[in-house]
């Protein structure tokens, strides 16, 4: 054998990089239908820079772009039991390990103790990749108990609605966190700390219709859909057109149902702002009163 043929370097195969291996640098508005580059709108609060849409976040993002760091967490140690043997197209309890698996959470709620801009809060974020946001017992429960921990440390409560309604496979149980969750609120309203809700796209059915809408300041994001029937239902009943844009934040804005819209990328400062304004002046860090 020839030297040269010896010594000469051997190339790898190498195979052509495959979906998995190339990472998603641009998306596409699903509004303005524009290019996005994605860690441009990660830097944005998830919002377009062309057109202002809001994307939906899960609890994780959410909790990355309103708070300062992450939250102390309460919530994840209850989980979901199929108390009615419920079966669809398939059995609730393999639902649930879908939804968990997803989200690495035990049910469509996340809870704990955070700052915005140094004033401490207690928080409840809903997940709407948890399926659809859907109030079950767990995330009754878990408000409740965020609510009443609130009133027991003397913080603020914050709570982010993301939310298709009542969860169907716990029936009753599910419909009773609308009581559940109200009386936990009235105690801490009754203590005198102030408790803000932020509607966001979508907030529907049993949510709306109880703990996200009894707010001492009711704020929504920017074209969220905030309601509680679906407008289809709504128009199938009542049997009349509908006005343009009902059941969106400017519609419920201009007629009273919600205090404020406030564009994400400006939400910790606006809140920061509230709460100082709300609270009483001795439970906000000194640094924060003499801004």
């Amino acid at each position: 054998m020839a030297l040269d043929k010896f010594f000469r370097r051997r190339r790898p195969q190498v195979s052509p990089p495959s979906e998995a291996d190339t990472p998603d640098l641009w998306g596409k508005c699903p509004q303005c239908k524009e290019n996005v580059y994605l860690r441009d709108l990660a830097l944005g609060a998830y919002v377009c820079p062309h057109c202002g849409f809001h994307h939906r976040l899960g609890a994780s993002k959410r909790m990355e772009v309103l708070f300062d760091a992450p939250l102390m967490q309460w919530s994840g140690s209850i989980y979901p039991v199929d108390a009615l043997n419920f079966q669809d197209t398939e059995s609730y309890p393999q639902r649930l390990k879908r939804a968990q698996i997803k989200t690495g959470r035990p049910d469509a709620i996340l809870t704990g103790r955070g700052q915005i801009e140094g004033v401490s809060v207690a928080a409840a974020i809903m997940d709407f990749e948890f399926s659809g946001g859907s109030m079950g017992s767990v995330v009754g429960e878990e408000i409740a108990r965020a609510a009443e921990r609130a009133g027991e440390e003397g913080l603020p409560l914050v709570l982010v609605a993301a939310s298709g309604g009542a969860r169907m496979q716990e029936s009753a149980l599910s419909l009773m966190q609308m009581a559940k969750t109200t009386v936990a609120l009235e105690a801490l309203s009754s203590r005198g700390l102030p408790y803000i809700s932020i509607l966001t796209d979508p907030t529907t059915g049993g949510v709306t219709a109880s703990f996200a809408t009894i707010a001492d300041v009711i704020v929504a994001e920017p074209g969220a859909l905030i309601g509680f029937a679906g407008p289809r239902v709504i128009q199938q009943t009542i049997r009349q057109n509908l006005p343009e844009g009902f059941q969106r934040a400017e519609f419920l804005l201009e007629h009273g149902m919600v205090d404020m819209i406030v564009d994400r990328r400006e939400q910790r400062g606006e809140l920061a702002k509230l709460l100082r304004l709300l609270l009483p002046e001795a439970s906000v860090p000194q640094r924060e009163q003499a801004s």
